[in-house]
C-alpha cells in the first residue's frame, strides 16, 4: 500500500520573478526606467517578489580590468571613478522612491543591486549594495557587499555586516548576498542563522558564476535564486568616457556578461533553467513544503548543527567613521 501526502496549501506559494536586464551603462536615470519596466512586467505575471542583478543600477565597472585600473594616480581612472559617482544611487536623496512606490502599488518585494554612494561614509566612496524593499514599498535593508572581488576593489569599498538579514515573505524567510559572498560559508550560515529559506543571489553576468546555485540550495535546502546581469557592446552609450579603449580587445564578442539567471529548488533541481544571452522576465511559483520536505533529513542551522562545538558571532551595526556627539 502507498501513501500520498499532500502538506501543502495555497498560503506556502509564493509567484516569483528573476529579471535579468541589461543597464544602459553608468545613466542611472535611464537604467531606473528598464528596471522600472520590468517590475511592471513581472507585475503583469502576478509576481510577488522580483530580483536583479549585481549594481544593474547604474553597472557594473568593466573597464578597471581593461584600463590598467591599478595605474596609481592615473586620470582615466580618476575621470572614471567621478563618472560612477556622478551615477551612483543616492538612497537618501530618494533616487529609490520611484522604485518603492511601484513595489507598494504592486504588492512585490523586490532585491535590487545597486551602486551606492551613502552619505554615512562621506558621500564621495560607492559601495557594491543590495536592496531589499518589502510589499509595502519600504527598504528593509542594503547590505553593502563585504568584500568586493579582485579588481573590484579598485573603485568599490569593503562593506559590513549591517545588511546580514532576512525578512519575511509569505510562508518564507528570504536573504541575500552579492556575487562572490555566496562563496563564503560564515555569510551563508550567518541568513541560514537568521530563519532563510529563500536565498537571493545576485551576480554581474556570466553562467559560470551561477554554477553555484544547485550547490547553494542543497546546503541551505532552500530555494535559490540566481539573478546575473547582462552587458553587451551595444549597451555602452555613445558619448562613455574612454569607450574605444574600453572596448578595444573585445574583438567581434558581443558579450561582456552573458547572463546566467536562474532558478533552483531545495533538492538542487532547476525551476528555471540558466537563462543565456538574451533579457527577460521568467517567473516560477515555489513551494515552501518542499523546504519542510528536504529539511527533513538535513537542516544546516537545525537538527544538524552542533552550536556546542561551533558558533559563528556576526557584527551587524553599520560602519561609520566618526560618532558625533552633540
Amino acid at each position: 500500500m502507498s501513501l500520498s501526502v499532500n502538506n501543502s496549501s495555497k498560503k506556502d506559494q509564493l509567484n516569483v520573478a528573476i529579471a535579468q536586464i541589461a543597464p544602459v551603462w553608468l545613466d542611472r536615470e535611464a537604467t531606473l526606467q528598464k528596471v522600472s519596466d520590468a517590475i511592471s512586467d513581472a507585475a503583469n505575471q502576478k509576481a510577488e517578489l522580483i530580483g536583479f542583478g549585481e549594481t544593474v543600477l547604474p553597472g557594473y565597472p568593466f573597464w578597471i580590468e581593461r584600463t590598467d585600473g591599478a595605474r596609481f594616480n592615473d586620470p582615466i581612472q580618476k575621470e572614471m571613478h567621478a563618472h560612477y559617482l556622478d551615477q551612483a544611487v543616492v538612497i537618501e536623496r530618494g533616487d529609490l522612491n520611484g522604485i518603492c512606490a511601484q513595489a507598494r502599488d504592486h504588492g512585490m518585494a523586490i532585491y535590487l543591486g545597486i551602486y551606492e554612494r551613502p552619505a554615512d561614509r562621506g558621500g564621495h566612496s560607492g559601495f557594491c549594495s543590495l536592496v531589499y524593499i518589502n510589499e509595502l514599498g519600504v527598504i528593509g535593508s542594503v547590505h553593502r557587499k563585504l568584500m568586493p572581488t579582485y579588481e573590484e576593489r579598485l573603485t568599490w569599498s569593503p562593506g559590513d555586516g549591517n545588511g546580514l538579514r532576512t525578512h519575511a515573505l509569505g510562508a518564507f524567510r528570504v536573504g541575500g548576498l552579492n556575487c562572490w559572498e555566496n562563496w563564503m560559508p560564515l555569510a551563508r550560515t550567518a541568513l541560514y542563522a537568521d530563519g532563510e529559506d529563500f536565498h537571493f543571489a545576485c551576480w554581474p553576468g556570466g553562467e559560470r558564476n551561477t554554477a553555484i546555485s544547485p550547490f547553494l540550495a542543497q546546503e541551505g535546502r532552500s530555494y535559490v535564486m540566481s539573478v546575473s546581469g547582462l552587458m553587451r557592446v551595444s549597451d555602452f552609450p555613445a558619448d562613455t568616457p574612454h569607450l574605444e579603449r574600453i572596448l578595444a580587445g573585445n574583438g567581434d564578442a558581443e558579450f561582456l556578461a552573458n547572463g546566467g539567471s536562474c532558478l533552483v529548488a531545495p533538492d538542487g533541481s532547476y525551476v528555471i533553467e540558466p537563462v543565456i544571452g538574451v533579457e527577460a522576465v521568467k517567473t516560477a511559483t515555489i513551494d515552501h513544503a518542499m523546504v519542510r520536505r528536504e529539511r527533513q533529513n538535513f537542516d544546516p542551522v537545525g537538527h544538524y548543527s552542533r552550536p556546542d562545538v561551533l558558533k559563528l558571532d556576526v557584527d551587524r551595526r553599520r560602519q561609520t567613521a566618526a560618532r558625533f556627539i552633540d
